[in-house]
């Protein structure tokens, strides 16, 4: 992907001036592609990545509004050089820019298709999985003024076509929130409802270090432990669960190496000091997968 340097600069020059029409536009064209891409993994919420065809993956945690974040992650030729960019959701809400970001993810999404890869966050969940406080549609109406509506109802329609999570097969299992405590099949994970369980965890859980579960203190999904994670990376054929969903200062080891969390936004309202991306060599001649203190050291790219 050669999007770098001057160029991300005049996306980031459009992304602030772009109409509520042209913004709706890049909303629609992006739909279509992940229709597209739904009907070929026929229906599935698991985007499969290869390390036969695919050899460097670059992973992207929550954005929140944080279009300067996103702009040094564009910059850097080595993540944006990658075969597969995966956002791990949370695009919006609690930052200042949440349509200049929403635009230049979409730009990026319409621009290179597959290559680009948006999963679904807990601010991208389902109706019965509101998120407080929420303020996307007030960010919207500053950004759109009377066409901001609109443009948030087309947003949640498209986070409905959204995937869950991606596998790179016998290495990576990638999600935004945690492990799924009663999964027992990659099946399960693969097409869970958004009603379900399953799929509210795969959204809001968090890992806690020994083993068990237990109901989160953020009022959906639950707290997993080792034991959670073990089970779920063996259905996947995985080793490490990489994640986003909690503030951290870049990246954050937790179970023993079994769990790696990257969180890609500076500042209010979390007031972490550091941001982190991940570029990893997913290939088969990388040789076995790293463990989340491996990825910390070899991986991350913190700033």
């Amino acid at each position: 992907m050669d999007i770098g340097g001057r160029g991300s600069w005049s996306w980031l020059r459009d992304a602030f001036v772009a109409s509520v029409d042209e913004f709706m536009a890049l909303v629609d064209a992006s739909m279509q592609i992940l229709k597209r891409e739904r009907a070929q993994r026929r229906g599935s919420g698991m985007v499969r990545i290869s390390p036969q065809t695919v050899n460097r993956v670059t992973v992207v945690g929550d954005l929140h509004g944080d279009v300067e974040s996103l702009i040094h992650i564009l910059q850097d030729s080595e993540a944006m050089d990658a075969d597969r960019l995966v956002f791990l959701g949370d695009y919006g809400d609690r930052g200042m820019n949440s349509g200049e970001v929403y635009y230049i993810i979409l730009k990026l999404k319409v621009l290179y298709g597959s290559r680009v890869v948006m999963l679904r966050g807990n601010h991208e969940g389902p109706p019965n999985l509101p998120v407080m406080p929420h303020d996307l549609p007030s960010s919207f109406d500053r950004r759109f003024g009377d066409g901001g509506a609109e443009a948030y109802r087309r947003i949640r329609e498209l986070w409905e076509l959204l995937p869950h999570c991606a596998l790179v097969e016998g290495k990576y299992l990638m999600l935004h929130g945690g492990a799924p405590v009663n999964a027992t099949s990659i099946h399960e994970i693969e097409y869970a409802a958004p009603a379900s369980s399953i799929f509210t965890e795969i959204l809001w859980n968090d890992p806690v270090e020994g083993k068990g579960d237990f109901y989160s203190p953020r009022g959906a999904g639950r707290m997993f432990g080792e034991d959670v994670t073990e089970r779920v990376l063996k259905i996947a054929g995985a080793k490490t669960l990489i994640r986003s969903h909690e503030p951290c200062e870049g990246v954050q080891v937790r179970q023993h190496g079994k769990v790696l969390t990257v969180f890609s936004r500076k500042g209010a309202p979390y007031f972490n000091t550091s941001a982190a991306y991940l570029c990893i060599d997913v290939s088969s001649n990388s040789g076995e997968a790293m463990d989340a203190e491996a990825l910390a050291r070899t991986a991350a790219r913190i700033w």
